[in-house]
């Protein structure tokens, strides 16, 4: 929950003023000012008093650092790293005067360039009569989505004939290459059209009945007029009625229980099945077990101890509690460890248990980092170490690693540069960093925020870089922990998608890929957004918005290149942090509270629509550190329960029970 520590608002006090001040507005120059990623403006201020002239001995200064660019507050140059809206704030410093009230300031900053179209579906073969809807979109050289028109041409129009909105025509036997371009670039696909011998078209595959969010693979089958197949042919697909998607592979996956006509079409041939849909039916009761409030400030992670008894809770202060949870009616703190801090963002232990490493942020003598932890004595962890030296700027996510190989390893985001650090813990009581790495080494707006590694690849939530997989000693590019290989990067339109928002709440929202957890062949992804004004209930003195951001599945079979599939996006909450087991997703939604997910078989589509929702519970109390709202951080799913920490009001012991059976019919 970096945001909560990155966005509190900036105010200024001025106690005891009796007379107005001086400065009765600043005016900013360039005024909405418009940057590209990686170049930079500067920025003046004139602050004027009531009758609109400058305030003698006056000085502007510019404060913020938001996830997308930074300001030199001396100089107000501001440096653009990636897509966003920079929220600035500048005050005036009047001799012998309080600071004058903040102005905001707005800086938008823009895709590079275009460098690169591409053009889809990647389709080689048509025949004469076929019709495919061409797409196009087009990259700047970061790899940033731009909403540039593009102009469709094509190299042999007799032969296919295109569109201004790159529907594609197959006429005449010919071979043509069809071009999208804006500016200087331009993508092109070369289709072979071949005269049609289609005389019969038959859908296989897939299946004749299917609840809601299953994945129907159907298949067309092309026949000449002897009835051999004829090979090498893409259909169109199309169904009717209802909401749902079918692709360009076939695939078919229905939103709403009902009768589904799935159609296939090669030009004038066409064929049809139907398809039964129910609804999918996974809700179940839940019962909350037991109950551990924590009053007086916020509590942050969770962290169960693999004996199974033990735990700790981190908190938005200076301790991290230590739990016996072996009775879950009733789970006790038994001691605390104690630091110089104002935010334990994260806890975790090694796989044996044996030791633990917190995180710091905020301390009072500006040296953060990490604190080892000896778990000895899993019920009174000790600190036997910390690791400070090139992370004092704070660490707000830790991941724990052993290798056979390797050994064991810290993987860390460092809050002062936005890098990935690799800290050596095979000696725990001498620390030592031996690695880092980031995707724009100098550049402003380098965030991570999350990660998670498995099986030697490290999945990072690289927040305005998208999801980012680097090779630590799984062989695939010859990555080691001292060395990460970069193995693939999904970056995606954050303000595309999250559009609405900034029309909710004004320009400046908060938003980028926050957590992230491999899962057979998918990494599922959660953004974490809020809007620029704040809204509702939120934790006292910090200016955020409302939470939001969507779930995102993304599919990592081909893990060169990664894609986006699926999502889960609830529009009470805001996706947190998450944990999965088995077939079950567990999610806290702040304050949309416990989200429980079915994410059995293969996914695509909206799954919130699909009816994969097995439960939800509302964590807040009326006792809560903010009465009666729910926050949720997360949620783990352990000893068969679900223990769900919430910011506000402690942590939650919940089970979700089974299905009850329907009540037997009298006759």
């Amino acid at each position: 929950m970096l945001v909560l520590l990155a966005a509190v608002s900036l105010t200024w006090q001025q106690p005891g003023a009796q007379t107005p001040h001086p400065v009765a507005r600043i005016v900013v120059e360039p005024a909405d000012a418009v940057i590209v990623v990686g170049d930079s403006v500067r920025l003046r201020g004139t602050a004027l008093d009531s009758a609109g002239q400058p305030v003698a001995g006056a000085e502007v200064r510019f404060f913020g650092r938001g996830f997308e660019g930074a300001v030199d507050r001396e100089t107000g140059v501001v440096r653009g790293g990636a897509r966003g809206v920079l929220a600035l704030s500048a005050i005036a410093l009047v001799p012998n005067q309080p600071p004058s009230a903040p102005t905001p300031v707005l800086v938008r900053i823009v895709a590079p360039p275009a460098a690169r179209v591409a053009v889809g579906p990647a389709v080689s073969r048509l025949l004469v009569g076929q019709r495919l809807a061409l797409h196009a979109r087009v990259f700047a050289a970061n790899g940033d989505d731009r909403d540039d028109a593009v102009r469709w041409t094509t190299s042999a129009p007799r032969v296919a004939r295109v569109g201004p909105d790159g529907r594609l025509e197959a006429l005449t036997p010919g071979r043509a290459t069809v071009t999208a371009a804006t500016g200087g670039v331009q993508g092109s696909v070369t289709v072979t059209v071949a005269a049609s011998t289609v005389r019969r078209l038959e859908i296989a595959g897939g299946a004749g009945e299917a609840r809601t969010g299953d994945v129907l693979r159907f298949r067309a089958v092309a026949r000449d007029g002897a009835g051999a197949e004829v090979a090498g042919v893409t259909p169109q697909w199309t169904f009717a009625p209802g909401g749902g998607m079918i692709e360009a592979d076939g695939a078919f996956v229905a939103n709403e229980p009902g009768e589904y006509t799935i159609s296939a079409s090669l030009g004038s041939v066409s064929a049809e099945t139907v398809v039964r849909v129910r609804a999918r039916d996974v809700r179940r009761p839940t019962r909350t077990v037991g109950r551990l409030p924590v009053t007086g400030l916020g509590t942050a992670e969770f962290w169960p101890h693999p004996d199974g008894r033990h735990a700790y809770l981190s908190t938005m202060g200076d301790r991290l509690y230590a739990l016996d949870i072996s009775d879950p009616g009733a789970p006790r703190i038994t001691d605390s460890v104690v630091v110089d801090a104002r935010h334990i963002n994260d806890v975790m232990s090694t796989a044996d248990g044996r030791w633990g490493v917190m995180t710091r942020e905020n301390a009072s003598s500006r040296r953060n980092g990490i604190v080892i932890l000896d778990l000895a004595d899993p019920a009174h962890p000790k600190a036997i170490a910390e690791y400070t030296e090139t992370v004092t700027g704070g660490v707000h996510s830790a991941f724990v690693y052993t290798q056979p190989v390797h050994g064991t390893h810290v993987y860390l985001t460092d809050d002062a540069t936005g890098s990935l650090r690799v800290i050596d813990l095979n000696d725990p009581a001498h620390p030592r960093e031996i690695a880092r790495w980031q995707p724009r080494p100098g550049q402003a707006g380098n965030t991570l925020h999350d990660l998670e590694v498995k099986d030697g690849l490290a999945y990072l939530a690289y927040w305005n870089d998208g999801l980012i997989i680097l090779d630590v000693g799984n062989g695939m590019r010859g990555g080691s922990p001292a060395e990460p290989r970069l193995v693939s990067q999904l970056k995606y339109d954050l303000d595309a998608l999250y559009r609405w928002v900034e029309a909710e709440g004004g320009p400046g929202f908060i938003r980028g890929t926050h957590t992230v957890w491999r899962h057979r062949n998918y990494v599922f992804i959660g953004d974490e957004v809020f809007t620029a004004a704040p809204q509702g209930i939120r934790m006292p003195g910090i200016g955020l918005g409302r939470a939001n951001g969507r779930l995102q599945v993304v599919d990592v079979s081909d893990i060169t290149q990664p894609r986006i599939v699926a999502w889960y996006e609830p529009h009470d909450g805001g996706m947190h942090n998450i944990w999965v087991a088995g077939d079950t997703l567990y999610a806290g939604d702040y304050q949309g509270g416990l989200r429980v997910l079915d994410i059995a078989g293969e996914l695509r589509g909206d799954l919130l629509a699909q009816g994969r929702e097995i439960a939800w519970v509302h964590t807040g109390d009326a006792n809560g550190f903010v009465p009666n709202a729910a926050m949720a951080w997360g949620a783990f799913y352990h000893n068969g329960l679900v223990w769900v920490n919430d910011v506000f009001s402690g942590l939650w012991v919940v089970k979700v029970e089974p299905r009850a059976e329907p009540a037997p019919v009298i006759p």
